[in-house]
């Protein structure tokens, strides 16, 4: 499994040749003027909620390559009058079987509206299975720590999870540790951070805070691959 960084909470994860992108704001982020939107390939695009740095990219993304959107009902009938008919509508606790695997559309706790005010839905979280793999990842959204997460912890086994550490608006550092523990997890990709000024973080001590506890905080450059 190979997981890129496009900037702010975008990732692109790579499964058994199919990719995903989750929560697609490039063309917004200056720090990541850098990524070409035409080079990002994706076969689903996952949106955790409405707000236009999780979705601004998505239709652009998806005229483009076809991909199919996962997301709340609200967001996926968003699109859908947008004239993008490709979508799988979810809601939280649901589960629903890929080809890549399985997602489980998960409680946040944040807010959400679409990029026009509209009303976005629940927003929410998720937790990806891939196909004949006993293990699973779990990304977060913008949420603050929930103790719904600890049950995550306690129906799989998280080989990673992506949380927002950047406070403010989501759960910062401490509360992201928080979380780890409760889904179970020593391995955590860090997102919703440094991209404007109310969730600048100093990383180094971020990382620090992280290993003291026994945990891994990976903060990949932009446009960076690693290897799960």
């Amino acid at each position: 499994m190979k997981l890129t960084y496009f900037g702010h909470s975008c990732f692109g994860i790579e499964i058994n040749g199919l990719h995903l992108v989750f929560d697609p704001f490039i063309s917004g982020n200056p720090l990541a003027a850098h990524i070409d939107l035409k080079q990002v390939n994706a076969d689903y695009i996952l949106i955790s909620h409405g707000h236009e740095d999780h979705v601004l990219d998505a239709e652009i993304i998806a005229k483009r390559t076809g991909a199919k959107l996962i997301s709340n009902f609200e967001i996926i009938n968003w699109f859908l009058s947008k004239g993008l008919e490709n979508g799988h509508s979810m809601n939280h606790g649901g589960k629903f079987s890929f080809d890549f695997g399985t997602v489980q559309y998960v409680n946040a706790v944040h807010s959400s509206s679409m990029p026009d005010g509209s009303y976005g839905g629940n927003p929410g979280g998720f937790v990806i299975t891939p196909k004949e793999s006993r293990s699973s990842f779990y990304y977060a959204g913008d949420t603050a720590l929930t103790y719904d997460m600890k049950l995550i912890g306690e129906q799989e086994t998280i080989d990673f999870a992506l949380l927002p550490i950047g406070d403010n608006y989501t759960m910062g550092v401490d509360d992201a540790i928080r979380a780890a523990e409760f889904v179970g997890t020593s391995k955590i990709v860090g997102l919703h951070y440094n991209t404007f000024p109310p969730i600048q973080i100093e990383t180094e001590k971020a990382v620090a805070r992280f290993s003291e506890t026994g945990k891994m905080l990976l903060l990949p450059q932009i446009g960076d691959t690693i290897d799960f």
